[in-house]
């Protein structure tokens, strides 16, 4: 849903997809116009930022339950994703704005990133990467090795991506990012106070 937003509204930036953004990079010094570098800069450097701070925070929260842990960087996601919904809501997104948008939801994608890295939840690399996860699908099905480990758990997170991907581009290209990065804040902010799972 974050990356419908930014990659359709805000000048084909990806916040969460750090991959695509080293590939736009790649495709604007190659000439490219629609591409704007600046933009994909301070993404790349505000989601760098976002993960370094959610490594610090879990760092410091090391001897609590990866319950308890999930729960604050959800909650430390929340906040600017919600703060960039209450922006793009109050402010047409442009100039200043715009990079604000970036910089904020970029934020709160680097600390998603560095959280899932750090709990290591089982057979989910990160919640922004889809290609390691659809490798798995196809090489554990009956049709690779048969061994099926971890399949439900690696199609729901392709299903949830594509919903989420499906809706906020909708929604953005009918509503404009301020309604999609609200959705995206609550549904993440519900996550925290309802995260439930494995204490360690």
């Amino acid at each position: 849903m974050i990356d419908a937003v930014s990659f359709l509204e805000l000048h084909h930036v990806f916040t969460a997809n750090m991959t695509g953004n080293v590939i736009v990079l790649g495709f604007a010094a190659a000439g490219a116009q629609e591409f704007s570098v600046p933009h994909t800069t301070t993404s790349l450097a505000c989601f760098l930022v976002g993960a370094v701070s959610g490594g610090r925070m879990l760092k410091r929260m090391g001897g609590r339950p990866r319950r308890t842990r999930a729960r604050a960087a959800l909650a430390a996601e929340a906040a600017p994703v919600g703060t960039a919904a209450v922006v793009a809501l109050a402010v047409p997104a442009t100039g200043g704005v715009t990079y604000a948008l970036i910089g904020l939801t970029a934020f709160a994608m680097g600390l998603r990133n560095a959280t899932v890295r750090k709990l290591a939840v089982p057979g989910l690399a990160t919640t922004t990467v889809v290609t390691m996860t659809l490798t798995g699908l196809a090489a554990e099905s009956p049709l690779g090795s048969g061994s099926g480990g971890r399949i439900r758990r690696r199609a729901a997170l392709v299903v949830a991506l594509f919903t989420g991907a499906s809706a906020g581009a909708w929604l953005a290209l009918h509503r404009g990012p301020g309604l999609p990065l609200l959705v995206a804040a609550l549904l993440v902010a519900a996550l925290a106070v309802t995260v439930s799972g494995q204490e360690d």
